[in-house]
């Protein structure tokens, strides 16, 4: 029976032309086809030489319908490998996992030219020269955040280094113990700080510091004070912390340069739109402070970027530091920062095309009306479920405790939460849900207006597929 068997397996040129396969086969690029088929035909091989005649019987039935089968699930597995969209049923608002902000499509049409043309990246059209790659965005950030100077680097981690690095190089970088946070994925802020060539001096303790632990610590070995938000985790209790103006005030009277790390830069006065305030980029540079440094995605809203915005004459200083050329930007990311700060020039502007705050401030009847939108397509195609209110959460290192109500759609069924939540993942456009309280359900605070109608008919694809009643 083995030998029967191993001769009726297909040839791989009869499985490229199968007609039950080309929809699979034009989702991909042929060389990533052809070796699914390769790779399915080899496995059936081993398996047919490896089992014995009970096995060998059930194998032989509707062969090639399985081997079609295996092949359309293998192709499906290496798309997943790669970038591609998926809808968030998470609700949280800037996820690391999933890419964190989200752009409009006003964003994406307008940087459009920028990614299919030639651009003036570094040349000054009204001069006829070569020009900088950030002065157009620099007189923009300016503009916005009301500061002397701007730069902008890779990531807010380079931010913090070449900071450190032009100023405190061999010198102490004078930091309170409660704000030595790690920013996740494993890097922490003692170990940037020991990179930048700058030597950490820790003062206080965890949960209190107070202005004297600075003072006593400056001595003429200290290079500059360093105050860090800790915008992804709260400590509750016996604690205080040194008010970002006294830490000013004391740098003026020891002649000692102030930079913070905000870590998630806002420009929006939260409260105004019901939600807890984070401290904003406007605010710290009202007390003072010499550099302020911030991300680009996470609560801007924009993409991966470290921003560092003060005083001209510190961030003239960091364009002349030869690290900058190793975390420099691409036209890219200047293209997307542009308009994302364009649109912060009129914060109703802001709210309304920057996904990330229209996702935060949004009334909670906008959420009700998306899930009741995707209840009643679910309901025509006989899928069950129910409307049920949820807690989203802003995510991406920001607001750790801030919770906002919010409505999802709960999947009932004959399967378990864990087995439909698996189901969801790895449909051919994964969904990305949620389990609580032993229940799979879909928070629609993350999900767009636009999607609805996609989402429902993926949706129903796995039910279908999967045969879930």
């Amino acid at each position: 029976m083995k030998e029967r068997l191993l001769r009726s397996l297909p040839k791989v040129d009869i499985l490229l032309k199968d007609k039950d396969l080309q929809n699979i086969k034009e989702s991909v690029d042929y060389y990533t086809f052809l070796w699914c088929i390769k790779n399915v035909l080899e496995s059936f091989r081993e398996n047919i030489k490896n089992s014995n005649d009970k096995d060998l019987e059930k194998l032989s039935d509707n062969l090639l319908v399985s081997i079609k089968k295996s092949i359309i699930e293998l192709v499906q597995k290496e798309k997943r490998k790669r970038l591609q969209k998926v809808f968030n049923g998470t609700g949280t608002i800037i996820h690391t996992n999933l890419g964190r902000s989200v752009f409009s499509k006003k964003i994406a049409k307008n940087i459009s030219d920028i990614l299919s043309s030639y651009t003036n990246l570094e040349y000054n059209i009204e001069r006829g020269e070569r020009g900088s790659r950030y002065e157009n965005l620099e007189k923009l950030i300016c503009k916005v955040t009301q500061c002397e100077g701007a730069l902008v680097v890779n990531n807010n981690a380079g931010a913090v280094l070449l900071t450190l690095n032009e100023f405190s190089q061999g010198k102490n970088a004078i930091i309170s113990r409660g704000e030595l946070v790690e920013i996740g994925g494993s890097f922490r802020v003692p170990e940037i700080i020991k990179f930048s060539g700058a030597k950490l001096l820790e003062v206080g303790t965890t949960n209190r510091t107070h202005l004297e632990d600075y003072e006593s610590a400056i001595d003429e070995t200290s290079g500059v004070l360093l105050k860090v938000h800790t915008s992804n985790y709260k400590i509750k209790g016996f604690t205080k912390d040194v008010p970002l103006g006294d830490l000013v005030e004391l740098g003026k009277k020891k002649n000692l340069l102030v930079i913070e790390d905000l870590g998630s830069g806002n420009l929006i006065e939260f409260t105004k739109y019901g939600v807890i305030q984070e401290p904003t980029i406007k605010k710290s540079l009202e007390c003072g402070a010499s550099l302020v440094m911030f991300s680009g995605d996470k609560l801007l809203g924009g993409c991966q970027a470290g921003i560092i915005v003060g005083k001209k004459h510190l961030i003239d200083r960091l364009k002349k530091n030869q690290f900058l050329r190793t975390i420099r930007v691409d036209k890219i990311t200047i293209a997307i920062l542009e308009n994302i700060f364009r649109a912060y020039l009129d914060e109703k502007e802001a709210v309304k095309n920057i996904p990330t705050l229209r996702m935060i401030t949004e009334d909670i009847k906008e959420v009700e009306e998306r899930a009741n939108k995707l209840s009643k397509l679910l309901n025509n195609k006989n899928i069950s479920h129910s409307v049920i209110p949820t807690k989203a959460t802003i995510g991406g290192g920001s607001m750790p405790e801030e919770e906002i109500e919010s409505f999802g759609i709960e999947f009932k069924g004959d399967i378990s939460p864990n087995k439909l939540e698996e189901y969801f993942r790895k449909n051919p456009v994964s969904i990305i849900g949620r389990i609580e309280k032993n229940r799979f359900f879909i928070d629609m605070k993350t999900i767009f207006d636009d999607d609805i109608e996609e989402l429902s008919e993926n949706i129903e694809r796995v039910f279908l597929e999967r045969g879930i009643k």
